[in-house]
């Protein structure tokens, strides 16, 4: 371990998982060093076969197209869990230039898919040579997080035909947390990811002779202004969501108005019956301003993710194994974000929790990080080594307590 982060918090681990830190860690700086997008993960899909297959784990692939399910039985219990880890990485340019940094450019590991890739891995080796539970577990190493919902993808493939489970967990690394504390809630976390876009067809001509065309462009400035009366109007101000205009695209001169405007961005909320409200409104407010002026629009809205719901009791599991590993001080409340993640596809499935393991803040990384902060989706971020072993024993304590030896 880093000796500074290391001296900042202390845990209850799994002895023989610290001893295999150097393993974990230099296959976590493998897999940073070989990035791959979603549902391209053929390298990292083909090492932890590899790895699984070495410890005598039986693997199933292809779900998902690069997905991988290991499968670990001890004794003769029908119940069974699963565990995920996500794979892929994203399309960005890395500005660190430590040793482990990628060497694919535009392809960097910036949300720690390696680090819960490592995890799980040593968590598996862990438990395929004591397997101190009954039951199954399956191990499920999952393709195209950003972006590519590759959860669906898997779970229309038939994971959960295929490997008939109980509930599924999932972890996600957290930089606002500091390394040697977890946070974990019932109920929503992290909110769907739904995108539209919006084309308002106008008629095009001279600048200089405005009134002889029908210009999209300040009808499109009151539509974005518009949609965030949306939000508070329409919606019970105790209830959370997010309209975000993020892409305006119209014109090629500065002395021609434009025939088209195009808008798009993003909506965010924790229940679908909001989600409703929201798309039924942009809707009419859309199509309402262009009537006003004359203009026609065409609509799209494509709901991708939907919002991440925890389980009561699964998170009361989870938490229960939390506190006994660091203590109930260093367990803390979730807070739910507006960001997203496709583990809710498996969450409509099946009941289970989605935990935070703290990241800390960045002073983990070596010389030779790029100047920006230790931050998701950003380019000077990396996953921080020191709570590998962490994360890796609250894996095996999970199994052990959902699946104990009667």
């Amino acid at each position: 371990m880093n000796k500074t982060d290391a001296e900042t918090w202390s845990a209850d681990l799994i002895a023989e998982i610290v001893t295999n830190v150097p393993g974990i860690r230099n296959l976590r700086h493998d897999i940073h060093a070989h990035p791959e997008l979603c549902f391209q993960e053929v390298r990292t899909a083909e090492l932890v076969s590899a790895k699984l297959i070495g410890w005598g784990i039986p693997i199933h692939r292809g779900l998902g197209k690069t997905g991988v399910v290991g499968i670990i039985k001890a004794g003769d219990s029908p119940s069974a869990i699963g565990l995920r880890a996500d794979m892929d990485a994203l399309p960005m340019h890395e500005q660190n230039n430590f040793a482990h940094a990628s060497r694919h450019p535009g392809k960097m590991h910036g949300c720690g898919h390696d680090g819960h890739t490592a995890m799980l891995l040593a968590a598996a080796e862990y438990l395929a040579t004591h397997r101190h539970f009954d039951g199954t577990v399956y191990l499920i190493f999952q393709p195209a997080e950003e972006g590519g919902g590759g959860a669906d993808e898997m779970i229309k493939d038939g994971l959960f035909e295929l490997f008939p489970m109980q509930a599924v967990y999932g972890m996600h690394n957290w930089p606002e947390l500091p390394a040697g504390q977890f946070a974990v809630s019932p109920g929503p976390v992290m909110a769907s990811l739904n995108t539209f876009t919006i084309l308002i067809r106008g008629k095009g001509c001279h600048a200089a002779l405005p009134h002889l065309g029908l210009d999209p462009v300040p009808v499109a400035a009151q539509m974005i202004l518009a949609f965030q009366t949306i939000l508070t109007r329409n919606v019970n101000p105790l209830d959370s969501g997010l309209i975000s205009v993020t892409m305006v695209d119209a014109g090629e001169a500065t002395n021609i108005i434009a025939d088209t405007c195009e808008l798009a961005g993003t909506v965010r909320t924790f229940s679908d019956q909001l989600l409703d409200l929201i798309e039924s409104r942009m809707r009419e407010v859309a199509r309402h301003i262009c009537l006003a002026h004359g203009l026609e629009c065409d609509f799209e809205f494509s709901r991708r993710y939907p919002p991440t719901i925890n389980d009561c009791q699964a998170v009361a599991a989870s938490r229960k194994v939390m506190t006994a590993i660091v203590g109930e001080s260093q367990v803390f409340e979730q807070k739910p974000t507006m960001g997203a993640e496709d583990f809710a596809f498996m969450l409509q499935k099946l009941p289970g929790s989605y935990c935070f393991i703290g990241n800390g803040s960045g002073e983990h990384r070596s010389e030779g990080h790029g100047a920006g902060p230790c931050t998701l989706h950003n380019t000077s971020y990396d996953f921080n080594d020191d709570v590998l072993p962490l994360g890796a024993t609250y894996w095996v304590r999970l199994v052990e307590a959902c699946l104990p030896v009667e």
